[in-house]
């Protein structure tokens, strides 16, 4: 190995590495194909990279004035560069007072973005200041940064795979420039956040939550890869859009969607194998609950807003237990929205009920009310229903809206996924506290223009007594002297860990079984100090190490349930997953 290295061309940047041939744990992988960061990884560091003006402009690699006089001398950056050489903190801060100077969020998104030309300096910075530069990256700035993707487009993220390259899917797979993917997220743009159709746009959330799965979840970059597959969109003030950067045509349905979804999976696994794990990402409810039922036998599969709501919420649930008391079962739970997310949720708290009580599925889905636009959903709607609300159409007669559906009903539970806003009104809070001591109030739509009710309206109406936690972030308020603090059932909780699980064990298959084991994970790490402030979520500060018991969890599971390929089994699993973890320190030049 030494002697090839010394056998490279002068002028060329060599990385110094520590050759490792096993993950602490017992993980072997003799390729590093699969390796959840690069920093277990000897093949990149065995070839050279750029070098002078090219080495600033390679994200990877660029290191700006933290590059050393001796590097600069060895690499041709001499007079590149300023003659300063700062440290990767002075960095981080310098470009933290930046980023605060800006008091429009999406300003704030922009530059961010643009610190894309430092790949290690960016995630340095998100998971150092995880709690401030979330709502950034992600919920809710995200949601604006969509809508006006054409505007702020500076230049390409991620695989575009349009109607354009139908039948050459695979060729188009080939030309992005990492062979080794372990994680892609994909959407259609069909139903971005509560924003309805962005079409091409909607490219922004794969590659948000991509940045996430590295700063969250210790996922190596070079290994996620966005995908927006664009169909068109019918959203017509993008097609009238001089500035819209996607095919200007209404969406393709039907056989000619399928057809292209199908392909598209079939190229990916050809491509990069049986382990990859596919991310639906905001695609339409008609759409994401076939293709999840379609793939999720054939392909390592996940749907973040039906199964990564669902088990972000469902460990809210099980951690508030021990604020409003009583067991999972006693409780009674009402739905505001019976979409993707709503119908998501139900199903995986009737199944930890059912795991719980040993009663069939079949009689826990008793204790779960839905509604949706027209209603309570009872068993006189069932032939007018979609497929995935019949099975929540109980034995009830009709109830026309949600304040009528809460006096009947009397839940302890109020879930909001609607994706409407302020649909949680003074009556209806009103109401639940007059049943509940302590009513849990869950108010799950982004971006926060969307959210059922805001943390004030919660605390206010229950006259202090509600548990609330919301999907987009809100500030502590203050009532009656005492300060409660918001939780945020972010799936950014969930989804890292969860994906690090499946990437430590190799799994092939998602099964329910792993989501609840996340859930499990995440709600035991909510501590007392936590659940004195009315927080059902432990603080975003502690993300790496949540992340790392969710990996942890879910990889049990996996080798439980027999579809992990990672064999040994790691003796100490939440050891093998801070292992694997990337880490955006600066790399050594020689």
């Amino acid at each position: 190995m030494e002697s090839t290295m010394k056998e490279m061309r002068d002028g060329a940047s060599v990385l110094d590495f520590d050759s490792k041939s096993t993950v602490e744990g017992g993980v072997e992988d003799v390729y590093g194909e699969d390796r959840a960061t690069e920093d277990q990884l000897v093949t990149p560091w065995t070839i050279s990279v750029a070098s002078g003006y090219c080495l600033l402009r390679d994200p990877r690699h660029n290191k700006g004035l933290a590059f050393t006089e001796k590097e600069r001398d060895a690499h041709y950056l001499r007079g590149l560069l300023p003659p300063a050489v700062i440290s990767q903190q002075l960095q981080e801060k310098k470009l933290m007072n930046s980023i605060r100077q800006y008091e429009v969020p999406l300003q704030k998104y922009v530059a961010m973005m643009e610190l894309e030309r430092n790949e290690r300096l960016f995630y340095k910075l998100l998971i150092d200041n995880v709690e401030e530069l979330l709502p950034v990256v992600y919920t809710p700035t995200v949601g604006e940064a969509c809508q006006k993707y054409g505007s702020i487009f500076r230049r390409p993220q991620g695989l575009y795979i349009s109607l354009k390259e139908k039948g050459k899917i695979l060729e188009v797979l080939k030309n992005w420039p990492e062979r080794s993917i372990q994680v892609i997220v994909v959407t259609d743009g069909e139903r971005i956040l509560g924003l309805g159709d962005l079409g091409c746009q909607g490219m922004g959330i794969p590659v948000g939550k991509l940045a996430l799965y590295t700063a969250l979840g210790g996922i190596r970059p070079s290994a996620c890869l966005p995908i927006t597959v664009d169909v068109g969109t019918n959203n017509e003030q993008l097609l009238k859009d001089e500035f819209y950067i996607g095919l200007r045509q209404r969406r393709a349905t039907g056989q000619e969607y399928a057809e292209l979804l199908d392909e598209f999976m079939s190229a990916v696994k050809q491509n990069y194998g049986e382990k990859v794990l596919i991310q639906f990402e905001d695609f339409a409810n008609h759409n994401a609950f076939e293709l999840l039922a379609k793939y999720g036998t054939t392909h390592l599969v996940f749907n973040d807003d039906i199964q990564g709501t669902a088990s972000v919420v469902l460990a809210g649930v099980v951690a508030a237990l021990k604020l409003i008391g009583g067991t999972l079962a006693e409780h009674r739970f009402l739905f505001l929205g019976a979409g993707e997310a709503g119908t998501g949720i139900a199903e995986l708290i009737a199944l930890e009920i059912s795991k719980q009580t040993k009663a069939p599925v079949e009689e826990t889905r008793k204790k779960i009310c839905l509604v949706d636009s027209k209603g309570l959903i009872v068993s006189s709607r069932k032939d007018s229903l979609q497929h995935f609300k019949k099975p929540w159409a109980h034995e009830h007669e009709p109830v026309n809206n949600l304040l009528d559906a809460v006096k009947v009903i009397k839940p302890t539970i109020l879930i909001g996924s609607s994706g409407v806003g302020r649909t949680f009104t003074k009556e209806v809070i009103e109401a639940m506290a007059s049943f509940n001591e302590k009513p849990l109030i869950l108010a799950l739509s982004n971006p926060t223009s969307q959210s059922e009710c805001t943390a004030e309206e919660a605390y206010t109406w229950s006259k202090g007594r509600a548990i609330f936690a919301s999907g987009s972030p809100f500030d502590p308020f203050e009532y009656n002297g005492k300060v409660f603090v918001p939780g945020q059932a972010n799936n950014a909780y969930i989804f890292p860990g969860f994906g690090l699980g499946l990437v430590i064990s190799g799994a092939i298959r998602v099964h329910d079984d792993m989501l609840l084991a996340a859930s499990e994970a995440l709600a035991k790490q909510v501590t007392e100090e936590n659940f004195e402030k009315g927080l059902i979520y432990p603080p975003f500060s502690n993300i790496r190490k949540i992340s790392a018991n969710i990996a942890a969890n879910v990889a049990a599971k996996a080798y439980e349930l027999g579809v992990a390929t990672r064999l040994p089994r790691p003796q100490n699993l939440v050891k093998c997953a801070e292992s694997c973890m990337y880490t955006p320190v600066y790399r050594n030049y020689r």
